[in-house]
């Protein structure tokens, strides 16, 4: 007994003495060849930021869903979120097949400065070693992956504003078009080292004007080619047409807030120094507040214009502090970002009655927030970033807004004339989701 006693002590002992060796001989054991070399870290950082930012930007996918859902009629919601997933697909598999290289060329310019390469995306082998990549940047697949996600949120930009109205197909067509050759195109002059910013010093961090106007022009040719909803302008009046679900907007409009962070913070291009990664901070505080500025503005001047606050002009605010920011969100102090988002969320208070006054019906208010408040985000950059200019700023404004909206309107014509871009009336009434889709979001209560 006492002997099976010792053994059981001693084989205690052994089994702790075992527990506490085992860490040093974990760490013992890791080679340290395991250890990044010094002149791949900056590659390996670089490569996760893009990775983790352009899924923070794909979430944005689910708050232009959720806030379109929310500010269409119930009749409506199901041909919204379709629209939206379908647009993120065809996204992804044109900008694959001929937006990347056409917006990011290299020395492979069809035309120098103009018009980019006609090839698909390549990515780097399985496996790849270090010697067979360009360890001062990332790596071909996340920046592709980061690239993308920009290309698909003009497309959802388009979406909103002509919810209710248009056939799904022609809309679906006309985003092929769009992420597949217009955005890649205007993009490659500024990012892809185009005339703009070779030849104008033109400064868009994030896309004010490369992804959110475009998106507002695109949308602007289409509204007024597809006219607006039937009785939303009667009498020489404005009718209302409340939306579905006010709390799915301002969830939507949050997820956009969250994913905005991914979408500035990752223009920044580059984590692999202190610097870098301090402005990426700075960044973020600039843009959250530049969002909070554009939904306090837009509280207290519809409190003073009718004499309520209204939720979806707030929700729009914050919306458009973001487009706002996203021109310059590193060098404004935060006072500056704060006012440069407020002026963004004046300017959508004041261009959605504008927009109705001309009866260019935007069901969402996309084309007050991403167009409207890309220009203005776009006009600021010269006021806290020294090498930017105005003149260089307005030329580029004109010259990517004139080559947008005359190629959308010129493929939305051409869809019209063929196999027609707008519903029919009893479709447009009885609602998109039945006439269309034959399916409803809210069967037991549609309006």
């Amino acid at each position: 007994m006492r002997t099976m006693k010792n053994l059981s002590k001693i084989t205690g002992l052994a089994v702790a003495m075992t527990a506490v060796a085992l860490p040093a001989l974990a760490q013992d054991a890791v080679p340290a060849a395991m250890d990044p070399p010094a002149n791949e870290i900056g590659f390996i950082l670089n490569t996760f930021m893009f990775l983790v930012t352009g899924f923070l930007v794909m979430w944005m996918g689910a708050g232009f869903s959720m806030l379109e859902a929310g500010l269409v009629r119930s009749k409506n919601v199901t041909m919204q979120s379709l629209k939206n997933i379908a647009l993120f697909a065809i996204a992804a598999i044109m900008y694959y097949l001929i937006g990347y290289n056409l917006m990011y060329p290299g020395d492979g310019w069809s035309i120098d400065g103009v018009l980019g390469a006609f090839s698909t995306t390549s990515l780097e082998p399985v496996g790849v070693g270090a010697d067979a990549v360009d360890l001062t940047y990332a790596s071909v697949g996340s920046d592709f992956f980061f690239q993308l996600m920009f290309c698909a949120t003009t497309a959802s930009i388009v979406s909103g504003t002509l919810a209710e109205r248009i056939k799904l197909w022609p809309f679906l067509i006309f985003t092929v078009i769009l992420t597949g050759f217009i955005y890649p195109i205007q993009a490659s002059w500024k990012w892809g080292g185009g005339f703009l910013d070779a030849n104008f010093g033109f400064l868009d961090f994030a896309g004010s004007t490369v992804v959110h106007s475009v998106g507002g022009w695109a949308a602007l040719a289409g509204a007024l080619i597809l006219g607006p909803r039937i009785g939303k302008y009667k009498d020489g009046k404005v009718q209302a047409m409340p939306g579905s679900n006010l709390t799915l907007a301002t969830l939507g409009t949050f997820i956009l807030w969250l994913g905005w962070f991914g979408f500035n913070g990752g223009s920044q291009l580059y984590m692999n120094t202190v610097g870098n990664v301090a402005d990426i901070s700075r960044i973020f505080a600039n843009t959250n507040t530049a969002a909070a500025g554009g939904a306090i503005a837009a509280l207290i001047l519809t409190q003073l214009l009718y004499k309520k606050p209204d939720l979806t002009m707030v929700l729009n605010g914050a919306l458009a502090g973001l487009v706002s920011i996203t021109a310059e969100p590193l060098t404004p102090s935060l006072g500056a970002a704060t006012l440069i988002g407020a002026i963004g969320g004046i300017i959508v208070v004041l261009l959605v009655p504008f927009l109705d006054k001309l009866k260019i019906d935007d069901v969402v208010g996309a084309i007050p927030v991403h167009l409207g408040a890309g220009i203005w985000g776009t006009l600021a950059v010269p006021i806290t970033n020294s090498d930017g200019t105005f003149y260089g700023q307005i030329v580029s404004i004109i010259t990517v807004g004139i080559f947008v909206f005359v190629v959308s309107a010129v493929i939305w014509f051409i869809l019209k004339a063929t196999m027609g871009i707008r519903a029919p009336a009893e479709d447009e009434m009885m609602g998109l989701d039945k006439a269309e889709l034959g399916m409803e979001a809210y069967p037991e209560f549609t309006n």
